[in-house]
């Protein structure tokens, strides 16, 4: 069973949640999700993906979080050419900048970002970013 990577980072639980409806919606389409917090994987796991997910809320002024996330998203942006990627995440105010961002940064890199957009919602997942998100997998477990 191919094995696709959810990896993510949450302070308050409402992008664990987030990553978890994504393990979710790969699952149902057949194939086996690692749903794994950005602390305990390696850049290496990813490295000969075709597909994988990426989530992390707004920090700051709009930015990934920066002492774990932000500087495994840079390791990743060095072998992004040619991987297909779902970005997700929430946030508690803005308007979404940071994701918007991040999608440039990762197409910047030669990634097909899923649907030229990330996932986003505001604080917890409600039932339509929870759907989203289970979409998001089925769409990963296609690539």
């Amino acid at each position: 069973m191919d094995k696709i990577y959810v990896v993510y980072w949450s302070q308050s639980g409402n992008t664990q949640a987030m990553a978890e409806a994504v393990g979710a919606g790969i699952t149902a389409a057949g194939k086996e999700a690692a749903v794994v917090d950005v602390s305990s994987v390696s850049t290496d796991e990813l490295k000969n993906a075709k597909a994988f997910a990426l989530g992390c809320p707004a920090m700051g002024a709009e930015v990934l979080e920066e002492g774990e996330m932000e500087p495994f998203v840079t390791e990743v942006e060095g072998f992004a050419a040619g991987k297909t990627i779902g970005l997700f995440g929430s946030y508690g105010w803005g308007d979404g900048q940071w994701m918007r961002d991040w999608v440039d940064r990762m197409s910047s890199a030669g990634a097909n970002v899923l649907n030229g957009e990330g996932v986003i919602c505001k604080e917890a997942p409600d039932d339509e970013a929870v759907a989203a998100c289970t979409d998001l997998g089925k769409q990963l477990a296609t690539v």
